[in-house]
């Protein structure tokens, strides 16, 4: 045939080229199989779908960085005040974080991926990084689609919550224990039901937060979080008061005689001359937790002038942190600190202190102002606090905010009062963005130390105060700044609990 020998040559070369295809389809399928970064090069309606049992993970930018925006590292965050301000201006691009002090850029859809599962920004803007393996193995399980337990979940999620924000309801499981049973922690003096009040309305409220659940408190579940671990309170009569109420929660209020009080391993005992310590510390053996109160009103160092006087005039150390932080700091694995009340010209004439700043007596007048020698104070112990972060890398440090007053016509020795009993009759809910105590948030801001902010939940409640019927009080004299216990100080270590 005319032109056979060119036909088959031709067909020849098409069977050549088709088998050269195959082979080149062959080898671009398995180094697709074998290499993912081809796949991640694909728009996602091209790439496979994974089976409905493996988790995936949310790329809607809106509600994905909306839900998980709080959760970027601090290097990411903008803290200062006039990128705060320029939030405003800029709302289009930037989403407000769970910090009242802080504002974070929208990520990438890969970035915000990224961060899914990090850990939660708390209110002071501080995030908890764990260790590079966990957080790597945290990702990993984000992207490959592995499962968190529920608890893991319930962590993230509590980390994630702004506590500052909700209202006070009503709640028939309250109280978590009894004024009247918890005799073994809890003073007299701060007992109401052991006192003339009739009206008990103000034990049944409990704290629910906006948009998020508040951790349901239970002492067995307190000393399992914190087994082998010392958790302390330094700070004034406030803190005592949530160092007893504590005590009751974790106890439910009953006798347990098991519990060790190892208060001279930590230097808490009668001084010679003294009345009482100047502070508590209780063990629970079933997990060796201790827990300690130190007081320390100002949150500096007191050295008496002549040790040797029992009259002798104390210095006043502003820039120095009080030599029981000092001295045990590395024994500690959760500390709250507060001051506050005692910032007074009446306290300072009282005790006999004296203003020292570098080790000599103050001449700076800026500071020698009450209002200005506390926040120098507080600054100065937070910094110090904050430089310790890293060789105590256990440790978890809080500030708690003011626990705030209530005195109505007057103040303590001026026939102040606080005369209501009627729980939320002044509000019940607080949705405000910043803390109510801008000092407290000023000193934490930028340190690894948190913001334990309880200052305008309890504003609301000054139906819980010991109020006249205190039974230690001067006739005429109400105590409108500290709380019945059962009381607000609970929610204080509600709230505790669920960050630590």
């Amino acid at each position: 045939m005319k032109g056979g020998p060119y036909k088959l040559r031709w067909r020849a070369k098409e069977l050549s080229l088709a088998l050269i295809v195959l082979v080149c389809t062959t080898i671009l399928i398995w180094t697709w199989d074998r290499s993912p970064t081809l796949t991640s090069t694909l728009s996602s309606k091209n790439q496979l779908q994974l089976p409905p049992d493996i988790k995936t993970v949310p790329v809607d930018s809106k509600t994905h960085v909306k839900e998980d925006i709080s959760t970027l590292t601090r290097s990411e965050a903008i803290n200062n005040k006039g990128e705060h301000l320029a939030e405003k201006t800029h709302s289009t691009d930037i989403f407000k974080s769970s910090s009242d002090f802080e504002t974070v850029p929208i990520q990438k859809k890969e970035e915000a991926i990224k961060h899914k599962h990090s850990s939660k920004r708390e209110k002071t803007g501080v995030s908890e990084s764990g260790s590079s393996s966990t957080q790597i193995e945290e990702t990993n399980n984000v992207i490959l689609g592995g499962k968190f337990s529920e608890q893991e979940e319930k962590r993230m999620d509590h980390q994630a919550c702004d506590y500052t924000k909700g209202k006070w309801v009503i709640d028939d499981r309250r109280p978590l224990y009894s004024g009247l049973g918890c005799k073994q922690w809890l003073a007299p003096m701060w007992a109401c039901r052991m006192m003339q009040r009739q009206d008990f309305a103000f034990e049944n409220i409990r704290w629910q937060p906006k948009d998020c659940e508040l951790e349901e408190f239970e002492g067995s579940k307190f000393l399992e979080r914190m087994q082998n671990r010392t958790l302390a309170f330094v700070g004034d009569s406030l803190g005592r008061q949530q160092f007893q109420s504590l005590m009751c929660m974790i106890t439910a209020g009953k006798e347990t005689p098991d519990v060790l009080d190892v208060g001279p391993e930590f230097g808490l005992v009668i001084p010679p001359g003294g009345k009482r310590p100047n502070g508590w510390a209780y063990r629970f053996p079933s997990t060796n937790i201790t827990v300690l109160y130190y007081w320390s009103s100002t949150l500096c160092d007191l050295e008496p002038l002549n040790p040797e006087d029992p009259q002798t005039e104390y210095a006043m150390h502003l820039d120095r942190p009080p030599a029981f932080l000092r001295d045990f700091l590395h024994r500690i694995d959760v500390l709250v600190l507060n001051s506050g009340h005692h910032w007074n010209r009446g306290k300072l004439r009282a005790n006999k202190w004296i203003m020292y700043v570098g080790g000599e007596p103050n001449t700076n007048r800026k500071i020698a102002d009450m209002g200005s020698a506390k926040n120098f104070t507080i600054h100065s112990t937070i910094k110090w606090l904050n430089s310790q972060l890293s060789k105590h890398t256990h440790l978890k440090a809080f500030y708690r905010s003011l626990s705030p007053r209530h005195f109505v016509n007057g103040d303590w020795n001026t026939g102040g009062s606080c005369n209501n009993t009627t729980p939320m009759s002044i509000g019940k809910e607080v949705l405000q963005d910043e803390s109510s105590d801008l000092g407290a948030a000023s000193a934490v801001r930028g340190t690894g130390i948190k913001l334990l902010d309880i200052t305008a939940l309890s504003q609301v409640r000054d139906e819980g105060h010991i109020s006249r019927f205190s039974i230690t009080a001067t006739p005429g004299v109400q105590d409108c700044l500290h709380w019945c216990l059962p009381g607000v100080p609970d929610t204080w270590n509600e709230i505790l609990f669920a960050l630590i």
